[in-house]
C-alpha cells in the first residue's frame, strides 16, 4: 500500500515540523497528565491524613471526658455528668462512620467496630443502670479496652498513610523512570525524523546547488535532474532548458567562430602571399624603409593567422567536446604515447621526466584524455626550466583515478588561479617565456567536467604549477534531455 507523500516543499516542511513536534508534544501531554495525577493522588492523600489524624485525636479526647465524666458521677453523683456522658456519646457515635471512610485497611477498620462494640455496651450499662446501682467496675474495666482500641486505631492510621505515603513514592520514581525511558527514546527518534528530513530536502537542494555552479562555470555537458519536491522538479527542469540553451548558444558561437576564421584566412592568405612576393623582390628591389614596412606587414599577417588557427582549433575541440565517446583502455599505453610525441621537445628542452603511472583500466573517452594529457604536458614542458623537471603521476583511488602532472617553472600566483581555466586567459607571462592563446587549459577543464571529474592546482609537490586530475574509472555518458514544454519554457525565460 502506497501511502500518500506531499510533493511540494512548503507541504514537506510543514509535515518535517509536524513529525519533529508531534513525539515532543506527545511527551509534554504525558508529563503533564502524570504530574497532575500524582499532585491529585498526593492532595487526596494529605486531606485523608489530616483528616483521619483529626478524628483520632477527637476520638481520644472524647473518650477521655467520656471516662472523666462517669468518675465525677461516681464521686457527686450528680445527673448532669451523665448527660455530659451522654453528649460525648453522641460524638463518638458521629465520629465512627466517618473514620471509617477514612480508613481502608481491614486492621483499621475491625478497630473501629470493635470500640463501636465497647462503647455501645458501656453505654447500655451506664443509661440503663439510673435507677440501679451502676456497675462502675465492670464500666471502668470497658472504658480501659476503649482506650486499647482507641489507641490500635491511631496506630492503624498511622500505618496506613505511611503505606499510601511510601506507595506514592513508588509511584513518583516509577513515573520518573517512565518519563526518563520517554525521553530517551524520543531522542533517537526526533534526531532520526531531522536526519530523514535533512536527506530528502538537502539532497535535490545540493543538486541545485552543484547545478547553478556548472552552470557558472560553463560546464554544460551533464544533465541536471533534480528529484524531489515537485516545485524542485520544476526549478531542475528550468535549470536543464537553461543548460539547454546555453548549449545552443555555446554551438551558435562555435559555427560562427569556424564561419568567420574561414572567412577571414582567404583574404589573409592574399596578403600574405602579396607580401612575400615584395619581400622577394618580384615587383622590384625595396628599399630599406618599405623592406622594412614590408616585414611588419609579414609578421604581423603571420601572427594573425596563428590566431585564427587558434580560434578554429578551439571551435573543434568545442564541438568535440559535447558528448563523450566511451571505451575500455588502459591508461600507461596512452601516457607513453602521448609523452613519445613529446620526445623532441623534451630533448631539446633536456627536461627530465619522473613518471609514476599504475597499470589502470579505463572506461572512457581516450581521445579527450589524450587531449588532456597533452595539453597538460605541453604546458609543463613551456614553463619548465631548462634541464628542469616534470611530474607523471596516475594511481587509482578507490573508483577514482588521481592523475597529477607537475613542472618546475615559476608556478601560478594564487591571484591568477581562479581564471587560468576560463577560455582565452593568458595571465601574465614570466620572463623570457611567450604568452599562449589561453585555450589549453579551458579545453582540459572542460573535458575532465565531461567525465564527471574535477581539476585543481596544488602545492607542495612540485617547484611550480602543480595539477590534479580526480574523475571515475567507469565514467557514464551524460543523457541529453529534452527541452522545457512551452509552458515551463515562457515561466523558465
Amino acid at each position: 500500500m502506497a501511502f500518500p507523500r506531499p510533493r511540494s516543499l512548503n507541504a514537506r516542511l510543514l509535515l518535517g515540523l509536524a513529525v519533529i513536534a508531534a513525539p515532543l508534544l506527545a511527551a509534554l501531554v504525558t508529563a503533564a497528565v502524570q504530574l497532575r495525577r500524582l499532585s491529585e493522588s498526593s492532595e487526596r492523600l494529605v486531606n485523608e491524613g489530616v483528616q483521619a489524624t483529626r478524628l483520632a485525636q477527637d476520638m481520644f479526647a472524647q473518650s477521655a471526658s467520656l471516662e472523666r465524666s462517669l468518675r465525677l458521677y461516681q464521686v457527686v453523683g450528680d445527673a448532669r455528668y451523665i448527660e455530659a456522658y451522654r453528649a460525648h456519646d453522641q460524638r463518638l457515635q458521629a465520629i465512627e462512620p466517618q473514620l471509617l471512610g477514612h480508613l481502608r485497611t481491614p486492621e483499621a477498620t475491625e478497630a473501629v467496630r470493635r470500640f463501636a462494640d465497647l462503647r455501645h455496651a458501656v453505654s447500655g450499662k451506664v443509661l440503663e443502670s439510673r435507677e440501679a446501682p451502676m456497675p462502675f467496675d465492670d464500666i471502668l474495666r470497658d472504658l480501659g479496652r476503649m482506650d486499647d482500641a482507641v489507641t490500635t486505631i491511631s496506630e492503624r492510621s498511622n500505618a496506613q498513610i505511611d503505606a499510601e505515603l511510601e506507595a506514592q513514592r513508588v509511584e513518583t520514581r516509577r513515573s520518573q523512570q517512565r518519563l526518563f525511558w520517554e525521553s530517551a527514546l524520543l531522542i533517537p527518534l526526533t534526531s532520526l525524523a531531522i536526519f530523514a528530513f535533512s536527506v530528502g530536502l538537502g539532497r535535490p537542494l545540493r543538486q541545485i546547488d552543484r547545478a547553478i555552479d556548472e552552470l557558472g562555470r560553463g560546464a554544460l555537458f551533464r544533465p541536471i535532474r533534480i528529484a524531489g519536491p515537485v516545485d524542485l522538479e520544476r526549478l531542475g527542469r528550468q535549470l536543464e532548458w537553461l543548460r539547454q540553451r546555453l548549449l545552443d548558444l555555446a554551438q551558435e558561437r562555435n559555427r560562427f567562430l569556424r564561419h568567420m576564421s574561414h572567412e577571414l584566412k582567404t583574404p589573409l592568405a592574399n596578403i600574405r602571399e602579396g607580401t612575400e612576393l615584395l619581400m622577394d623582390g618580384a615587383v622590384g628591389e625595396l628599399a630599406a624603409d618599405q623592406r622594412e614596412v614590408t616585414g611588419i606587414l609579414r609578421d604581423n599577417s603571420l601572427k594573425l593567422q596563428r590566431l585564427i588557427e587558434n580560434l578554429l582549433s578551439f571551435s573543434a575541440w568545442q564541438t568535440s567536446s559535447v558528448g563523450l565517446d566511451l571505451s575500455d583502455f588502459r591508461l600507461r599505453p596512452l601516457i607513453k604515447q602521448v609523452i613519445e610525441n613529446q620526445q623532441l621537445t623534451l630533448l631539446g628542452q633536456r627536461v627530465r621526466l619522473n613518471v609514476s603511472v599504475d597499470d589502470i583500466e579505463l572506461h572512457a573517452d581516450r581521445g579527450k584524455l589524450r587531449l588532456i594529457l597533452e595539453n597538460l604536458l605541453s604546458n609543463a614542458i613551456k614553463y619548465s626550466p631548462r634541464s628542469g623537471s616534470i611530474l607523471v603521476r596516475a594511481q587509482a583511488d578507490g573508483d577514482s583515478l588521481v592523475l597529477d602532472v607537475g613542472d618546475s617553472g615559476p608556478g601560478i600566483p594564487p591571484e591568477e588561479r581562479a581564471q587560468v581555466f576560463e577560455a582565452f586567459y593568458t595571465g601574465k607571462a614570466p620572463h623570457g617565456h611567450v604568452k599562449g592563446t589561453g585555450i589549453g587549459l579551458s579545453v582540459v577543464m572542460e573535458f575532465v567536467t565531461a567525465h564527471g571529474g574535477t581539476i585543481q592546482i596544488v602545492d607542495g609537490e612540485s617547484a611550480g604549477a602543480q595539477f590534479r586530475i580526480r574523475m571515475p574509472l567507469h565514467s557514464v555518458p551524460p543523457v541529453v534531455t529534452g527541452k522545457l514544454p512551452r509552458g515551463e519554457r515562457a515561466n523558465a525565460a
